[in-house]
């Protein structure tokens, strides 16, 4: 993302708050010149990830499957 000096100064501390909770630098254009924020530790990409609930049902039930029907050695090596 890129602003300008102003834009910064009015939208500072969101801007600050924006970079730390996505890991994405600003750039700020002043005089022609740019100046980029950006966090020294950045994020994992992994943290940026949402938890999802993707089993319906209980995650116990996943183990107890029988697979037997489905699994045919020969076709599936």
């Amino acid at each position: 993302m890129k602003i300008n000096a102003t834009s910064f100064r009015k939208n500072l501390y969101s801007l600050l708050d924006r970079i730390i909770e996505t890991g994405n630098p600003i750039d700020i254009e002043r005089k022609g010149k740019t100046v980029r924020i950006m966090l020294i530790e950045p994020k994992s990409k992994l943290s940026n990830l949402k938890k999802r609930n993707i089993i319906k049902g209980s995650p116990d039930d996943i183990i107890s499957i029988d697979w037997t029907k489905e699994w045919k050695e020969d076709d599936n090596l």
